[in-house]
């Protein structure tokens, strides 16, 4: 195809050359700015499901319904009054704590 390509274009070597590449950068073009943006909601790369794949409209739920047993009757207004004091992980590494794996006693 692309001997056929070579055959079909005009001119000397040079000539050849630079059609070539005005040719690959009006095709890019085209893909980048036409093609792509039309294809993009067809693929399902960002059809991303982690867990249950049932979905709750936040519209939906009723600020003002019982919490539960479960829930504080008081929430503290810090949210961060809960959250312990130091991270169970290495922030410098990717290797994770060897404690607290299973099978340790």
């Amino acid at each position: 195809m692309y001997a056929w390509i070579w055959r079909k274009l005009p001119g000397p070597v040079w000539s050849k050359m630079a059609l070539s590449i005005v040719l690959v950068a009006a095709i890019g073009s085209l893909l980048w700015y036409k093609v792509f943006p039309w294809a993009t909601p067809l693929l399902p790369f960002d059809d991303v499901q982690v867990g249950d794949t049932s979905q709750i409209d936040p519209n939906s739920v009723d600020q003002n319904a019982n919490p539960g047993p479960s829930a504080s009757a008081n929430p503290s207004p810090d949210p961060d009054a809960s959250a312990p004091d130091t991270i169970p992980y290495s922030t410098t590494s990717n290797h994770p704590n060897p404690g607290g794996l299973a099978g340790d006693d």
